[in-house]
Order: C-alpha cells, then sequence, then structure tokens
C-alpha cells in the first residue's frame, strides 16, 4: 500500500530545502466591488511556507472569504483585486488565463468549503467524483485513478474506503462528506490548502476530528493551510499565525500564541472574551497557569 505522502505528490523530505521560499505569498491586497465602486478589503499581507498554518478570523462580512477567494482566483462577480499582490508558488496570480487557472486550481493549490453537498454532485457516486479529479489532473487510466481515490478515502480516515466509494452523498453524514470533499481537494497534490470555514456545521467531536485530519495532512505531506474560521478554538488547535479581520481591516497579526495570550487591539479581546465559554479557555490556560 502507498503512504499518503506517495499519493500526494509531496514527499515529506522535500519539504525542508522549500521551507524558506512562501508557497503563497500576499501582499497589501485590496479588493473592490466595481458595482459600487466600495473597496471591501484593505491591504491584506502574510505569507505562506509549506508545512505552516494562517488563520484568518473574523465576523461575517470581514473580509476573510473574499481574501481567499482572490487566492484561488474565484472572486464573485463585480470584485476585483485594486491593489497589492498574489503569488502562488513564485508566479504572480494577477494576469493568469483561465487556462492558467484551470491548471494551478487543483495542483498548486485547492480549498475545502463549509458545506461539502454542495460541492458533491448527488447523482454520482463520491468516490468516482474523487476519481474524477485525479483522471483530469494526473492523466491516469480509470483502473488507476480508482485505486488512488480508494486510497485517498482510507487517508482521510473513512472506514471502509471501499464501501464509501460506491455510495451517494445523501449515505453519508456530513463528516463523512467532508472527509470526501477533502481527499478530493488534495487528490491532485495540491502545495496549499485553503479550508473556508470547513468545521463550521459540524458537531463538536466531528470538528476536532477533521481538525486533526488538517494537522495529520500537513505534518506528514508539508502541506500549506490557511484555515478561516469565525472560532478562535479552531485557529488555537491549528494555526501557527493568525490575521485578526474586521470590516475589511487586519485589526491585528502575529504568532497565534501571542496574539490570543496577548492581544493588542480591542476587537481581538472581544472576540476572544466572546470565544472562552466555547472552549478557548483550554488553549489560554497554559499560560494563564504558568
Amino acid at each position: 500500500m502507498s503512504t499518503l505522502s506517495e499519493q500526494l505528490d509531496t514527499p515529506v523530505e522535500n519539504t525542508e530545502s522549500t521551507a524558506a521560499q512562501p508557497v503563497l505569498s500576499v501582499r497589501d491586497v485590496r479588493i473592490s466591488d466595481q458595482a459600487n465602486g466600495r473597496e471591501i478589503v484593505h491591504g491584506v499581507s502574510f505569507d505562506l511556507t509549506p508545512g505552516r498554518t494562517v488563520g484568518i478570523v473574523g465576523e461575517s462580512g470581514s473580509g476573510k472569504t473574499l481574501t481567499c477567494r482572490a487566492a484561488l482566483g474565484i472572486l464573485p462577480a463585480h470584485f476585483e483585486v485594486t491593489g497589492g499582490s498574489v503569488e502562488l508558488d513564485g508566479r504572480d496570480i494577477t494576469d493568469l488565463s483561465p487556462a492558467d487557472w484551470t491548471a494551478l486550481r487543483g495542483t498548486t493549490i485547492s480549498a475545502v468549503f463549509q458545506d461539502p453537498a454542495s460541492y458533491l454532485n448527488p447523482s454520482i457516486r463520491v468516490g468516482a467524483q474523487v476519481a474524477e479529479v485525479i483522471r483530469v489532473k494526473k492523466r491516469t487510466g480509470r483502473r488507476e485513478a480508482r485505486r488512488q481515490a480508494v486510497e485517498l478515502l482510507r487517508a482521510v480516515h473513512l472506514r471502509d474506503p471501499e464501501l464509501v466509494y460506491g455510495q451517494y452523498t445523501y449515505e453519508l453524514s456530513g463528516g463523512m462528506l467532508q472527509r470526501v470533499l477533502i481527499a478530493a481537494a488534495i487528490a491532485a497534490g495540491p502545495r496549499v490548502l485553503i479550508a473556508d470555514e470547513a468545521t463550521t456545521a459540524l458537531d463538536v467531536t466531528v470538528q476536532a476530528e477533521i481538525l486533526d485530519l488538517l494537522a495529520d495532512l500537513r505534518d506528514r505531506t508539508g502541506l500549506a493551510l490557511v484555515v478561516v474560521s469565525h472560532d478562535l478554538a479552531v485557529v488555537a488547535q491549528l494555526c501557527d499565525e493568525v490575521l485578526v479581520l474586521r470590516q475589511g481591516e487586519v485589526v491585528e497579526q502575529g504568532p497565534t500564541h501571542e496574539v490570543l495570550h496577548r492581544p493588542r487591539h480591542e476587537y481581538t479581546r472581544l472576540l476572544i472574551a466572546e470565544h472562552e465559554q466555547y472552549g478557548l479557555d483550554r488553549f489560554l490556560a497554559p499560560e494563564e497557569n504558568a
């Protein structure tokens, strides 16, 4: 049986040599709604290197998802990057053609969103959908694509992956569907994975399992993660660095431990106070008791 690293074509031994070079570099990105000329995102910047995780937190409408969609080249109609730059694996994405984006998505950058059922076809068996990604992106035959798809379903810790391969979306739980979507997202071995509120709709136990899975993928393959969440406990568990967005502006940014223990901005302190009762307190406790 092939290992997870072999499945993703991202050998662990290569990550150290590339760790110093950002695989995703966001520089003073500004995003405007061209329908009314209003700037929505006001200068977001961060670097992401292999094996590291950046968290983006903030309330709904703060610009978290728009920033990530800019990095994916899928901004909604009327929205445009009007300032700054985004580099993906050292390549400026500003003038990429649709064909360039088709080649990059899935192989260099990929994403997992909040509602997996919206991104999976209910009329096609889930395993076949994962296999189709492999066939298209890696240009393999049907039999090999099926084999790799089953291995990916196993890699995302689905019990009895052969059975799951042949099931439809309505036969799987929300947590299982999210694992299938992660399998599809990593099928072509991307270097960056954006998880946009990927655990929001899941219960606490399943959410913890998905976060553990993402951490495992990162640690074993050098996958770089962007985790978008309104939940600071999620960020505390998974992220090395955090950006706090409010109304499109980064009000605080830095190492997660430092931001959570020594917040400088009033809005960050408010977020922490609101989330302590939902589990953030156990991440803050070690320093408080030191």
